[in-house]
């Protein structure tokens, strides 16, 4: 299930004029950083580390400057931002929900040089509300410093948590899926602090290998116990 998706135009990186513009993308960012949120993270952490190291204090600073809703002045990093796609080339990114509820992201990033697809990530933050750029560019620079492998640890880090895997609902509406794990079903009022260690204690006890838990999900299961009851603790 398609989830996120980002449409990048750019120029060949041989040509003469370089230019970046930006297609119709879905990115839901709400709450943030959200699905929209991961996968732009997750466009930088891919891209970053090919793009000239020279480079790489101006486009944390473009991060901020979108966040504060400054004009980026033109041409940035030796690129051109502008509107107009024609005689530009596209190249789409998507991140999607698997079977098992995981996330899963494709690049499709060959045909043009790794600063335009970074750069057209960042520029996606312009047209987000104000209220949630500064939540989504914390993605975007988490994904900038990341220097492991491209699997779900690095969405489980774009998104904030803590835990190895990341499932889509915890994106999509973390306080409801923290509050499924731990078996907790009020969705009227907010768990109390002491409900909510009292819930993480028992299913604890009840994933655990030496109480009947499964020898291959505990680990798994107690990852999302401890994420589920970080997420409602700090909320």
């Amino acid at each position: 299930m398609l989830l996120a998706e980002l449409q990048v135009y750019h120029s060949r990186p041989i040509a003469p004029t370089r230019r970046v513009a930006l297609g119709v993308s879905t990115l839901p960012c709400d709450p943030a950083p959200g699905f929209g949120g991961v996968l732009l993270g997750a466009v930088a952490a891919r891209f970053a580390p090919e793009v000239d190291p020279d480079l790489w204090p101006d486009l944390v600073s473009l991060t901020h400057e979108v966040e504060a809703g400054r004009r980026v002045s033109q041409p940035r990093l030796r690129h051109r931002f502008q509107e107009d796609r024609i005689g530009l080339t596209q190249s789409t990114h998507r991140l999607f929900r698997n079977d098992e509820g995981g996330l899963r992201v494709t690049f499709n990033g060959d045909k043009g040089a790794p600063a335009q697809h970074v750069l057209g990530a960042i520029y996606a933050v312009q047209a987000f509300p104000t209220n949630i750029r500064g939540t989504t560019l914390s993605a975007i620079r988490r994904g900038l410093a990341w220097s492991g492998d491209i699997g779900p640890g690095l969405l489980a880090h774009l998104n904030g948590k803590n835990s190895s895997s990341l499932h889509a609902d915890a994106v999509a509406d973390p306080i409801g899926w923290a509050m499924g794990v731990l078996g907790i079903s009020s969705i009227e009022h907010r768990p109390e602090k002491a409900q909510i260690q009292r819930q993480f204690r028992e299913a604890l006890i009840d994933a655990h290998p030496d109480h009947g838990g499964d020898d291959d999900e505990a680990a798994s299961r107690i990852a999302d116990l401890s994420e589920a009851r970080r997420i409602l603790l700090a909320s």
